[in-house]
C-alpha cells in the first residue's frame, strides 16, 4: 500500500498553477462540478476502490494515517528520478551563473534538459 495521508495535498503539487480539487488517490485534477451534493473526492471509480483497499490494508497492518508501505524498488526508482532532476537543476543553475546573458537557443536547450530529466517523474505512480 502506498498512499499518503488521507485528504492531504502533496507539497509538490501545491502552487502548480491551478486551484482545482485533486483526486485523493492519484492526485490528478478533478473537474469542478456545480449543483447539489458533496464535492467529488476521486477522479474515477478505480481511484475510489484503490483508496478503499489502501485504507483496509492500513487498518489490517495497524498503520497510522502518516505511515506508508513502499517496495524497495519503488523507493529506489523515485530516489533515482529525483537525483537526476536535482543534477539537471544544478547544471542549469551553473550554466546560468557562468553566462549572464544566455541566448534564446541556450535557454531553450536548458529548458529541454530539465524537462527531459523530469519526464521519468511523470510516469511514476505509487500504488498499493
Amino acid at each position: 500500500m502506498t498512499k499518503s495521508t488521507r485528504g492531504a495535498r502533496q507539497p509538490a503539487l501545491e502552487g502548480i498553477g491551478d486551484d482545482k480539487p485533486r483526486c485523493r488517490w492519484c492526485r490528478r485534477a478533478i473537474a469542478s462540478t456545480t449543483g447539489p451534493g458533496r464535492p467529488r473526492e476521486f477522479c474515477s471509480q478505480a481511484c475510489r476502490q484503490w483508496d478503499w483497499v489502501a485504507r483496509q490494508r492500513a487498518r489490517d497492518l495497524k498503520l497510522s494515517e502518516d505511515q506508508l508501505v513502499l517496495t524497495r524498488s519503488e523507493l529506489n526508482d523515485l530516489h533515482d528520478a529525483l537525483y537526476v532532476l536535482a543534477c539537471a537543476v544544478q547544471d542549469v543553475r551553473r550554466d546560468l551563473e557562468a553566462n549572464a546573458k544566455p541566448t534564446a537557443r541556450e535557454l531553450g536547450d536548458m529548458l529541454r534538459w530539465i524537462l527531459d530529466c523530469a519526464d521519468p517523474l511523470d510516469s511514476i505512480r505509487l500504488r498499493p
